[in-house]
């Protein structure tokens, strides 16, 4: 269409103006054909023939025009056509390039530019992409092998990204080619967070599974007649059973809030209330570690939106773990504290022991799935590491967070930050 339209111009001229350009031809010929009518007694039919054809002559466009006309319609389509390529590209949602045969970049889109700084037209797409799997998907579309082609290719930096970079050409017509990358660095994440979690969760069955076979065989065997060493078995083998039993709980718990994490809840739940409970089922294990746990709450109401089970949960799993491993500071203390007002609006409750503290390099990973400060200790508390990282999903769901400070010999202390009403 744009061939024809540019043609099409090239034609409907105005008629005065295409007889001017050539009224010296036009002049000439008449001048011509009278001449040779004069001289010639040629019929009158003949003449108006040969003028007829010299005015068709004068007003058709000569082969230089129309090849003009043709190059303007075709560099007219080119930038169309590039146009629509720039527009495409930003309406994608993953990184795109466009590049030339020379392998130099045409177009980027926006999130292109996100994912590398640094690219712009007319750079090289070889100097900006140097890894061997890219410069081989480059040969391998420049060169015409394949009209398409995939590839793996990681970012290392600002931080490390993983990509599935599919290349094409986009048509024999324009010589250009297109790169979209699709980022894959969430999808890898989660396939080796779901492989440490089988193995992780595998190991802490096969311990107490391991133990439980082995005392089993010990009484069928030499300690058969011996009452004393079966009491002790069986007292070892029913805290292993204890312990599997705590553990597939707690990946029941978590199972359950990873099916639903965007489920809001719309209860409302009275926090005041809610701890105070908390506590009273802990005050076993408070005398039993030698820790007194003490309340600091703010006057006037306490309640936020949330699943009254669930926050229980919470609260006891960190008093729990307060009382257990910060139990040589003898103390934990609750506070509950409006926070400040603005986007950050809402309720803070703290839980802070006065015991050894925790390292700072492990508070990032403190709530991952079975992650242990030190493991020992924690299989000696009962500990199946899986609590935090309930309680962090519980969060999620609140639309709230947890954020941890702790200094070494001088205790931790957990916040959950719990929106307002």
């Amino acid at each position: 269409m744009a061939d024809l339209d540019a043609e099409q111009k090239g034609t409907v001229q105005p008629i005065a103006t295409r007889l001017w350009n050539s009224r010296w031809l036009l002049a000439a010929g008449i001048v011509a054909v009278l001449a040779v009518y004069g001289f010639a007694g040629m019929s009158a039919y003949v003449v108006l023939a040969a003028l007829a054809l010299l005015l068709a002559a004068a007003l058709l466009p000569s082969g230089a025009a129309r090849q003009s006309a043709q190059d303007a319609a075709a560099i007219e389509a080119s930038g169309l056509q590039r146009l629509s390529g720039e527009y495409l590209a930003a309406a994608v949602a993953d990184p795109l390039i466009i590049f030339d045969r020379t392998a130099t970049i045409v177009h980027a889109n926006a999130a292109a530019f996100a994912a590398f700084g640094g690219i712009a037209p007319g750079m090289s797409l070889s100097l900006k992409f140097r890894a061997p799997e890219m410069q081989a998907l480059l040969d391998d579309l420049l060169s015409g092998n394949v009209a398409s082609d995939v590839v793996d290719y990681t970012e290392k930096l600002p931080v490390e990204r993983a990509y599935r970079v599919s290349g094409s050409s986009v048509g024999h017509a324009t010589d250009l080619y297109v790169l979209v990358f699709k980022d894959q660095s969430e999808a890898r994440r989660i396939d080796r967070m779901r492989a440490d979690f089988i193995a992780n969760a595998s190991h802490e069955l096969r311990t107490p599974l391991a133990s439980i076979s082995g005392f089993i065989e010990t009484l069928r065997g030499p300690a058969r007649g011996d009452p004393a060493a079966r009491d002790q078995f069986l007292q070892i083998m029913q805290n292993q059973t204890g312990r599997m039993a705590r553990l597939i709980d707690d990946l029941l718990s978590l199972s359950r809030l990873e099916m639903k994490p965007y489920l809001k809840p719309g209860s409302e739940v009275d926090l005041r209330q809610t701890i105070d409970s908390v506590i009273d089922s802990l005050g076993p294990l408070a005398r039993e570690t030698g820790v007194v746990i003490e309340r600091d709450f703010v006057e006037g109401p306490l309640e936020v939106p949330g699943d009254r089970d669930e926050l229980f949960q919470v609260f006891e799993n960190l008093m729990e773990n307060a009382c257990k491993y910060g139990q040589s500071g003898g103390r934990v203390t609750v506070s509950i504290a409006h926070a400040e007002t603005g986007p950050e609006a809402g309720i803070d409750v703290t839980i802070r022991d006065y015991g050894p503290g925790i390292p700072e390099e492990h508070i990032p990973r403190i709530t991952e799935r079975f992650y242990r400060v030190d493991v020992e200790n924690s299989r000696t508390q009962k500990g199946t590491g899986l609590g935090l990282s309930i309680v962090k999903h519980i969060l999620t769901r609140h639309n709230a967070r947890l954020s941890i400070k702790s200094e070494v010999g001088k205790g931790a202390a957990f916040t959950v930050h719990l929106p307002a009403r």
